[in-house]
C-alpha cells in the first residue's frame, strides 16, 4: 500500500486506536490523520459527512466505539447500543459515499451466542442467544459487520471486520466500575500490594474461560488486511488458547508481585462461561499473534506504573 495513503484511525485515543497509530507509524505511513471528539463527534451525521468531503480519506480504520466491561454494558446498555450504532452507521455510509478504498471494522467476540460451540468459528453468528449481560453492545457492534457486508454487496465497497477476543496492553481503562477483567485484575493487584492487603476480591467464581490478546498484535493483524488482498469478510483474531479467570488472577498477581489469598465472590456475574475463538482462517492466510500473554501482562503492568499508579496509589491513600 502506498505509505502517503491517508489512513483515517478512528478512536486514535483508546486502546484500539493508540495501537493502530504506533503500528502504522512503525511501518512507515506518513498520513495518518486522526481528530478528538471535540473536534469530530461520529456520533454528529453531518459532521462525519463534511470531515470525508474535505479529507479526501484512502483508508479507515474504524476502532472508535463505546466500550466497557460487565458492570458497565449491565447498567448503560442504551448507551451501549445507541453510540456504538451512530458511530457505525455514520462512519461506514460516509467512507462509501466518499469512495474509501478500504475500511477495517473492528468488533468483538461478544458478538457470538451464549452457548455457542468452542471454539467459536466466524460461521456461528447468529445461530442462538446472546450473552445478556452485553447484549446491547453486541448488537451494535453485529449491525456493524452486517453493515459492511450489506455495502459490499450492494456498492462494491472493499469494508473487512475484525472480531477480537479480549484486548489488553497499553492505554487501556482501569477504572474499575467500567473496565475489563485484565485491567481491573492489574489495578486491584497493585492497590492490594501497596496496602499490603492478605486478599484480593475477583468477581464471579473464576471458573469460566476467557482469551486474551495483546492489542499490538490485533494492530498488526489489522495492518496484515489493510495491505493484503482482502475486500470482504469477518475474521477472528485471538490467541488460540485460553485460561480460567482463576489462572488469569493469579498470572497477573504473580506478575504485580501480589503474594496474598484470591477470594472469588460468586455473587457476583460470570457471563459467558467459555469464550475461544476458532482463529485458524486469519492463520490459513498466514497471520499468527506472537505476544505471550505473561509477557504481555508484564509489559502492560510497565505501563499501568508509568502511566496510571499515580492516581491508582490517591485511591488507596482516599
Amino acid at each position: 500500500m502506498d505509505k502517503n495513503a491517508r489512513i483515517f484511525v478512528a478512536g486514535h485515543r483508546g486502546m484500539v486506536g493508540s495501537a493502530l497509530v504506533r503500528r502504522l507509524a512503525n511501518a512507515g505511513y506518513r498520513n495518518i490523520v486522526t481528530r478528538t471528539r471535540a473536534h469530530l463527534d461520529l456520533t454528529d451525521q453531518g459532521g462525519v459527512n463534511l470531515f470525508f468531503e474535505e479529507q479526501q480519506i484512502d483508508v479507515v480504520l474504524l476502532a472508535a466505539a463505546r466500550v466497557g466491561g460487565i458492570y458497565a454494558n449491565s447498567t448503560m446498555p442504551a448507551s451501549f447500543i445507541y453510540e456504538n450504532l451512530a458511530i457505525e452507521t455514520n462512519v461506514i455510509h460516509a467512507a462509501c459515499r466518499w469512495n474509501v478504498s478500504k475500511l477495517v471494522f473492528f468488533g468483538s467476540s461478544c458478538i457470538y451466542p451464549k452457548a455457542c460451540p468452542q471454539p467459536i468459528k466466524e460461521e456461528y453468528l447468529l445461530t442462538s442467544a446472546l450473552e445478556p449481560t452485553n447484549e446491547a453492545y453486541a448488537i451494535a457492534k453485529i449491525a456493524g459487520l452486517k453493515m459492511c457486508e450489506a455495502y459490499n454487496a450492494q456498492y462494491g465497497t472493499k469494508f473487512v471486520s475484525l472480531m477480537p477476543t479480549n484486548l489488553y496492553g497499553p492505554n487501556d481503562n482501569y477504572d474499575l466500575q467500567s473496565s475489563h477483567v485484565l485491567p481491573a485484575l492489574i489495578r486491584k493487584a497493585h492497590e492490594a500490594k501497596v496496602r499490603g492487603a492478605s486478599s484480593l476480591e475477583v468477581w464471579g467464581s473464576g471458573t469460566p474461560r476467557r482469551e486474551f490478546l495483546h492489542v499490538d498484535d490485533l494492530a498488526d493483524a489489522a495492518t496484515f488486511l489493510m495491505e493484503g488482498d482482502v475486500a470482504d469478510g469477518v475474521f477472528n483474531v485471538g490467541m488460540g488458547d485460553d485460561l480460567t479467570i482463576r489462572d488469569l488472577a493469579e498470572t497477573v498477581c504473580r506478575v504485580v508481585g501480589f503474594e496474598g489469598e484470591l477470594v472469588f465472590d460468586a455473587t457476583k456475574p460470570d457471563g459467558t462461561p467459555r469464550k475461544l475463538l476458532d482463529v485458524s482462517k486469519l492463520e490459513q492466510m498466514g497471520w499468527k499473534a506472537t505476544i505471550a500473554l505473561e509477557d504481555g501482562i508484564r509489559a502492560t503492568y510497565a505501563d499501568f506504573l508509568e502511566h496510571h499508579a499515580a492516581s491508582s496509589q490517591m485511591a488507596v491513600a482516599e
